[in-house]
């Protein structure tokens, strides 16, 4: 890609504007162009701090290489089809760099050949998108790269991009809201990174819910989702009902001050590297220094990876407890996880207890004490390991308690859109 210094470039005025293409095209005739109803956009182009660019027809941008859409202010990309590619496929150019005093909003937007974006600011949505074959430019960690605050990216398609879908740094807390989209095949650098690598929530939660996430045999580095607190920040997290499969891993969480819920998610086949050393869990959850992470797993079923469960260190998990103080509904289904010969659903490698009732631990066949020790490595098998409590169990036993199926409301606050997620099905009233 070319350097970002050889590019010209035109700033909005700062005068409190609000254009569209055409305004631009008069305004600016030699940074872009309008030709058999394609703009061309050649310049890095600013969107100054109290401007706003709106792009609310059916259109195509084509955009040269290397150059830059730099928003300090507004821009926003809402209409029934809008395409935003490179002039040049081979050449793509630089991305779209939303700076902290902007505001983002991308809806039916195809966005391709880019180098990402990369979203320093917290105000930003992307609904109904597409997001695919971009490379590593203003955004080197992934397609989308998080800074702050609550975005929100919804029913959105990421695939065959160079690098992960998402992202975000090990230093920033993001309350991201990955809600619904479908993810495949990206990280094609076959870097080790998961599709969804975000670091940690902070103050608020990281919701990862209802996305597919496909990865391809031959992407062997590449996992499903991360989530990491790797320098103790707050990491509170929501991962329910998404499908995982063919990746090297499911899902993985990091950190003693993690906590949160993963519940109702479809995890297969993930084995692409089909190294259990280094890999191929459905969850695996790992922490240092003290025992304080406080995941709770249900309704999640776990077919075929070379791990059902694996916990790390001081991790502590949460798969089933009829305790009312501790209640957690279990009804987690295991089936063919395993590796060497041997199946392994739960392999509890540290010393703490784990509550694990109302499980369904073999999909197949009788559920005996002896079968069921024999998925689960703990205690008995190694003194040093934690026990874990894993009766009574059975494929039938989980009934969901109404009382603790508390509705997620997100975002909070909000500017006038807000989704609500239940574990259970049912009517929600709302009072004005």
């Amino acid at each position: 890609m070319t350097a970002l210094s050889a590019n010209a470039q035109y700033s909005t005025p700062n005068t409190g504007v609000s254009w569209t293409l055409d305004d631009l095209v008069l305004n600016a005739p030699t940074a872009i162009t309008l030709s058999n109803g394609v703009y061309t956009l050649s310049q890095d182009l600013t969107i100054a701090e109290d401007d706003a660019i709106i792009i609310d027809e059916n259109t195509t941008l084509e955009i040269n290489d290397g150059v830059l859409i730099t928003v300090a202010g507004s821009f926003t990309a809402d209409a029934d089809e809008i395409t935003i590619t490179a002039s040049d496929t081979e050449n793509p150019f630089e991305g779209f760099r939303f700076e902290e005093t902007s505001t983002g909003v991308f809806r039916n937007t195809t966005i391709t050949y880019s180098g990402g974006i990369r979203v320093i600011t917290g105000d930003f949505t992307m609904d109904s998108c597409t997001v695919s074959y971009n490379v590593a430019g203003e955004a080197t960690g992934s397609a989308i790269s998080f800074s702050t605050g609550s975005p929100v990216v919804s029913n959105s398609i990421f695939m065959f991009n160079d690098l992960p879908a998402f992202s975000s740094g090990a230093n920033q807390e993001v309350s991201a809201s990955l809600l619904n989209n479908y993810l495949e095949g990206n990280n094609q650098l076959n870097s080790n990174r998961p599709q969804i690598n975000m670091g940690p929530g902070g103050t608020g939660v990281l919701r990862i819910i209802g996305n597919t996430i496909i990865g391809k045999p031959e992407l062997t580095m590449v996992g499903g989702i991360a989530a990491a607190s790797l320098l103790g920040n707050p990491n509170a997290v929501i991962i329910d009902n998404n499908i995982i499969q063919g990746n090297r891993y499911g899902i993985t969480v990091v950190g003693a001050n993690s906590s949160g819920f993963i519940r109702g998610n479809l995890i297969e086949d993930n084995n692409t590297q089909n190294n259990p050393n280094l890999g191929g869990s459905g969850i695996s959850l790992s922490a240092s220094g003290p025992a304080t992470m406080d995941i709770v797993a249900s309704n999640n079923q776990f077919r075929r990876n070379l791990w059902g469960i694996t916990l790390i260190g001081s991790a502590r998990i949460n798969l089933g407890n009829n305790d009312p103080e501790n209640f957690s509904e279990g009804g987690n289904i295991f089936a063919e996880n395993g590796n060497g010969g041997q199946t392994y659903a739960l392999y509890n490698n540290t010393p703490n207890m784990v509550y694990a009732m109302n499980n369904c631990w073999l999909e197949e066949g009788e559920l005996t004490m002896e079968n069921v020790e024999n998925v689960i490595t703990h205690q008995p098998d190694i003194a040093t390991l934690g026990l874990v409590i894993y009766d009574p169990f059975g494929c039938t036993l989980s009934t969901p308690d109404l009382s603790i199926a508390s509705p997620v409301m997100y975002p909070n606050p909000n500017n006038g859109t807000m989704s609500i997620t239940t574990t259970l099905d049912g009517t929600a009233t709302i009072y004005n």
